[in-house]
């Protein structure tokens, strides 16, 4: 999962400063890298490296960011490595120059990989597929180009839009992008399924006119101070051009709505909406449906308080207190320095942050039957040791209610979960995932439930990308040749191969 934010801002005015509060704003999505390019006139600017948005840019870094349009990015790796080298925004000088930020991963990167190399004689320097979607964009703009009998090429804001429908013709998966074409203006758009999201809003420019953002969730739009002015349709194309004015086109054949639904369940702030879904209202929904089957599948258990898995578990603890009339109560203080132990790599790096993240408070615990509720649970060490800690506090029992069903396929599209072998609820049944994390019964969401309290909004969407419970890949390109590739990339050990590797080349780079 990675966020992005583009601007085009007034002439003259600077928009470093709005890409980095952008930024600062979608840090939950990503946490392992920022990068940030700025573009005035036929001039580029960039700064990125590996780190939280504060620690990458100084404010001498802020100062060479000097243009009125630009793009940002945070990450962290799904596709790839964690090395500097694959900081986003990427670069490709031909043609024009572009600058890419992509959230999201393609299914069928290692094939294009191939064409890109054989077919268009482009060549790829990281194993990103953020890097291979960005030549394929480019391979296609140039393309488009070399139609015109100007000596020179040219560019065309249906230029670009005709490079984004062969970019929907060729790649497959989930990707929400944002590219800048120097000089030229800031192009956003999304998969033909609107897995990953983005939206569009705008703001009044200092000395009037417009200023353009597109960004991952809406709550970077409010937080400077925009105008939501809607989401980028699945398959969708808009351009702003570098002198603020909007064009738009629906760039695939067959779009529809099924974006990503774990964006409600994990990813995404509660105080964003999108899709026209509130996330906040859909948590609540999440609580909502679990109290429902408490008083019915769990008729004997009398429950004394209500205590959140701080955070993204609080707002359906929230709900579902209010509902069965019982007492919700702050259990857990959170370390708000320590990062997001769901995206970490390394289970004894995981177990580790688990125990510095998050300290109980006895009083809420001692002598007491408690529910504790969390968003998911996907490898299993996060909520075992959670219960354990209850436990060490003095409950006396320890209930614990999953706002998400069992997660038990891999997500292909951008959220890096990981191989389905690690995930404790892979070939165990419920009351052996309860068994496994030590609770005295466990209570996971349906999936129907799920579905049910995510639809609607003011886009009308209706289906989801649910993949990692019910194994549906909605791109229906996912055959078991490639989860077995998944499998053994995306495996702990791997990754400690990888981020060893990674280790070796910055060392070679710093000497």
């Amino acid at each position: 999962m990675c966020g992005i934010i583009g601007v085009v801002a007034q002439f003259g005015q600077p928009v470093a400063p709005i890409l980095y509060d952008g930024l600062t704003v979608l840090q939950h999505r990503g946490q392992d890298a920022a990068g940030i390019v700025t573009c005035e006139g036929e001039h580029l600017y960039h700064r990125k490296a590996n780190g939280l948005v504060r620690d990458v840019f100084q404010q001498s870094h802020m100062d060479t960011l000097i243009g009125h349009m630009g793009v940002g990015h945070v990450r962290y790796p799904t596709a790839g490595t964690s090395s500097c080298a694959e900081a986003q925004p990427f670069y490709t000088n031909s043609p024009h120059g572009i600058s890419l930020a992509h959230n999201g991963n393609l299914t069928n990167a290692k094939e294009l990989r191939k064409q890109l190399y054989r077919k268009d004689l482009r060549h790829v320097n990281t194993s990103s597929d953020s890097e291979v979607l960005m030549n394929i964009f480019a391979h296609e703009l140039l393309e488009r180009g070399k139609t015109y009998l100007e000596e020179e090429l040219w560019f065309n804001i249906h230029d670009a839009f005709h490079a984004v429908s062969k970019v929907h013709e060729r790649c497959r998966g989930g990707y929400a992008i944002i590219t800048m074409i120097t000089g030229y203006g800031v192009l956003g758009f999304r998969d033909p399924w609107g897995i990953r999201p983005l939206i569009l809003g705008r703001r009044d420019a200092p000395n009037g006119g417009d200023e353009w953002v597109l960004a991952s969730e809406s709550v970077a739009l409010i937080a400077l101070g925009c105008e939501i002015v809607r989401d980028v349709e699945p398959g969708e194309a808009v351009f702003i051009t570098a002198s603020g004015e909007l064009y738009s086109q629906q760039c695939s054949e067959n779009p529809t709505y099924k974006p990503c639904i774990f964006e409600h369940v994990y990813f995404a702030r509660p105080d964003s909406v999108i899709d026209g879904i509130s996330v906040h209202r859909a948590r609540l929904k999440m609580g909502r449906k679990l109290a429902a089957r408490i008083p019915v599948e769990h008729a004997d258990s009398k429950i004394d308080v209500v205590i959140p898995v701080p955070d993204s578990g609080r707002i359906a603890a929230m709900e579902l207190a209010k509902d069965l009339d019982i007492p919700f109560r702050e259990g857990f203080v959170k370390n708000r320095y320590v990062g997001r132990t769901f995206i970490m790599p390394g289970q004894a790096i995981r177990k580790d942050s688990v125990r510095k993240k998050l300290n109980p408070i006895p009083y809420e615990f001692e002598g007491k039957n408690v529910l504790l509720v969390d968003d998911s649970i996907v490898r299993g060490n996060t909520s075992a040791k959670i219960v354990q800690m209850a436990r060490d506090a003095g409950a006396s029992k320890v209930f614990f209610a999953s706002a998400a069903p069992p997660v038990i396929h891999p997500n292909v599209y951008g959220i890096d979960m990981p191989a389905k072998s690690e995930y404790i609820a892979h070939g165990r049944s419920e009351e052996e995932v309860c068994e496994e994390i030590g609770a005295d019964w466990l209570m996971y969401q349906k999936l129907e439930d799920l579905i049910e309290a995510c639809q609607g909004g003011t886009c009308g969407v209706e289906e989801f990308d649910t993949s990692c419970f019910n194994g549906i890949y909605v791109t229906g390109d996912i055959d078991e040749d490639y989860l077995a590739d998944l499998e053994n990339s995306r495996n702990d050990s791997a990754k400690k191969k990888q981020m060893k590797n990674d280790e070796i080349l910055e060392i070679h780079n710093e000497q």
